[in-house]
């Protein structure tokens, strides 16, 4: 036996204590340590204001990012209690900052329902960031106290008298822990959107002291919603065309359990359902989503079927064919919720579904009844939906005959990769056969595919679901990866188990089209293969725009900020020596080595992988993106245009 071996004793047992196991392994309590996790600190300070609202306690929050990446939270609620806590014989605003699983949401009389990570958030807060105070205005005075790195610099002291209630959490995130360290307005803006949504009456402004309007005063957007879900599907549905002239609404308590749900229906071939619990959003859906889906199935079969207008179907109408141009927002508030799925955002309470399948049922046949022309409607929208849905199948059918797992089934001008090991593989969708002939040259044919598109592919935004699968490189996309999609419960279920690749990588020109034909690709993976997105398969490669040379010494630049810095650095100082600068417009214009190396190499590529912060604000970027509407999206471009790499 090696010493080694031997010297595994008690001794070798850490014991992480207090806040010391978040700064071991953050990612377990925040998710990651990149941009999600990031800005996942400010969502936990915020819940805890939000459960003040929900109390009944506080009706204005106000976040700020200040110069330096650091973040404020205040609000007007009841303030975090300052007296000594019995067990721990401190202060409770230390117990809350500094102990796991501590704070009122875990006593029933002071918070009915709570967000945030399960308790555990402002103390992760603490941990992960290098300074934190806590300023709290209660029962007429003013205390305070500073922590570094989780730890405590003094007792909670009082330091002056006020005659308003709330907490005030100012942290700066430590960047020993974080990969990125600087906040985005705009992310952090669809959240606090999206709960003011969610809680009608709230107001909840963002501050960014980083930038300053052209009178000096920082940015600052406020976000507020007396009509809460009315408005949220309003908001999302914006660049859609309504069939029907309201927005169908509930909003009440069923056994005890308050549930809200807004639902439209649009003249769109997809379904966007967007399902909360206690503000958090449950992208993996669960029993909430399941009543709902019940109720409107029952309700709309039952007026159907009753007003005679399904006589002359031949086949029997599918749940799907109720959800076709469907967009909803359900919401509701439980008191223990119990989380599954991989990520925790699947709801398991089964006594929730029946509350929710009731309260839908009956907001559903109360607004069929009173307005039968949108009644009518609705239902001709189903036995379209139902007619287009066989028509799909049996170009599904033509499509999965040709996966087979077999070598003559694979399309033709894919090349394929000579390992067999999914976890390795990785497929390259290539803008143009010129450049996917170049990427062919220059991969390794051990792990790399090459499958090279033609033109740009079918907007899937805007087409019936059969003409999706008629579509001849959408088909070869389906057939290179073997996944197959539908089954007789959901005709729009995709089966991974046999997904080929586990990197499926887009690679287009650094121009207009190319970033046209990217987002087409996007849109399709998003509205008919997310479950690839979600399980983190989805790469964006990002090809230089810029080759510097001078003499035989030559770099690549991304952007160009890193151009301008290559020039000045080729041409020295006080010089004004040649230097050289190509930029690429197109895959094509390098050869297979130099695309090797700046964009398929491991060691020297950059890849983006795709994720989905909010399923509901990618829902309504990819509609006003994909869609008919030409303003929003004129204004989107120029807005985010310093962003992109697109040309003039």
């Amino acid at each position: 036996m090696s010493e080694e071996k031997k010297d595994y004793s008690a001794g070798s047992i850490q014991v992480l204590e207090g806040l010391e196991a978040v700064r071991k392994r953050p990612a377990m309590y925040i998710g990651d340590v990149g941009f999600r996790g990031l800005h996942h600190l400010v969502y936990e300070v915020v819940d805890n204001s939000i459960d003040e609202a929900l109390a009944g306690y506080c009706d204005t929050i106000t976040v700020t990012i200040h110069e330096g990446e650091s973040i404020s939270v205040t609000d007007n609620g009841r303030g975090i209690p300052v007296d000594i806590h019995p067990k721990y014989q401190k202060s409770a605003l230390e117990v809350v900052m500094t102990v796991l699983h501590a704070g009122g949401k875990f006593d029933k009389d002071s918070y009915k329902v709570s967000g945030g990570l399960h308790g555990v958030g402002v103390s992760c807060v603490n941990a992960l960031s290098t300074d934190l105070k806590a300023t709290v205005h209660r029962g007429g005075k003013v205390y305070e106290q500073e922590f570094k790195i989780g730890k405590p610099q003094y007792d909670a002291r009082e330091i002056g008298t006020t005659e308003t209630n709330g907490t005030t959490v100012w942290f700066q995130p430590d960047a020993s822990i974080f990969d990125v360290v600087e906040y985005s307005f705009d992310t952090l803006a669809n959240r606090m959107r999206e709960l003011a949504y969610l809680n009608k009456g709230i107001s909840i402004t963002l501050i960014d002291e980083r930038e300053k309007d052209e009178d000096g005063k920082p940015l600052s957007e406020r976000y507020y919603s007396e009509g809460g879900l009315r408005e949220f599907v309003q908001f999302l549905d914006k660049n859609r065309e309504q069939i029907i002239d309201d927005v169908i609404y509930v909003d009440g308590e069923k056994d005890g359990i308050p549930v809200e749900v807004a639902m439209v229906y649009n003249n769109s071939f997809s379904e966007n359902i967007h399902s909360y619990v206690n503000n958090i959003n449950t992208h993996e859906g669960g029993t909430h989503l399941s009543g709902f889906r019940r109720g409107l199935t029952n309700t709309l079969k039952k007026y159907a079927e009753e007003s005679g207008m399904l006589d002359k179907l031949k086949f029997e109408i599918s749940g799907d064919d109720f959800r076709e141009g469907l967009t909803a927002v359900v919401s509701v508030k439980v008191a223990e919720p119990l989380f599954e799925g991989q990520t925790k955002t699947k709801l398991g309470n089964k006594e929730v579904v029946s509350p929710v399948s009731q309260g839908v049922s009956e907001m559903l046949a109360n607004y069929l009844e009173e307005h039968p022309k949108d009644a009518k409607t609705i239902v001709e929208k189903v036995i379209l939906a139902a007619q287009a849905r066989q028509a799909a199948r049996k170009a599904r059918e033509m499509v999965q005959r040709k996966s087979v797992m077999s070598s003559t089934s694979l399309p033709g001008k894919l090349a394929d990769c000579s390992s067999k090991d999914a976890a390795q593989c990785e497929l390259y969708l290539v803008e143009g056969d010129s450049a996917g002939g170049t990427a062919k040259q220059g991969r390794d044919r051990e792990f790399q595919a090459i499958l090279p598109l033609r033109g740009k592919i079918l907007n899937v935004e805007k087409a019936m679901q059969h003409k999706v699968f008629e579509n001849e490189e959408i088909k070869n996309i389906f057939t290179a990866l073997g996944v197959k999609i539908g089954t007789e419960e959901d005709s729009k279920a995709l089966d991974i188990s046999n997904l080929r690749y586990h990197k499926i990588v887009i690679m287009c020109d650094a121009d207009v089209d190319g970033s046209h034909i990217q987002t087409l690709i996007l849109t399709f993976f998003f509205r008919h293969m997310r479950e690839l997105i979600e399980n983190g398969y989805i790469y964006i490669a990002t090809p230089p725009l810029y080759l510097v040379k001078k003499g035989s010494n030559q770099q690549y630049a991304w952007d160009d900020n890193q151009r301008d810095l290559l020039i000045q650095q080729m041409r020295g100082k006080g010089t004004e020596s040649s230097v050289n600068v190509q930029r690429y417009k197109g895959l094509g214009e390098m050869n297979a080595g130099q695309l090797w190396e700046t964009t398929m190499s491991p060691e020297g590529r950059t890849l983006r992988q795709v994720t989905i912060e909010s399923g509901a604000e990618a829902d309504r970027v990819f509609s006003m993106l994909m869609g008919d509407d030409v303003p929003p999206r004129r204004d989107f471009i120029e807005r985010n245009a310093k962003y992109a790499n697109i040309d003039a």
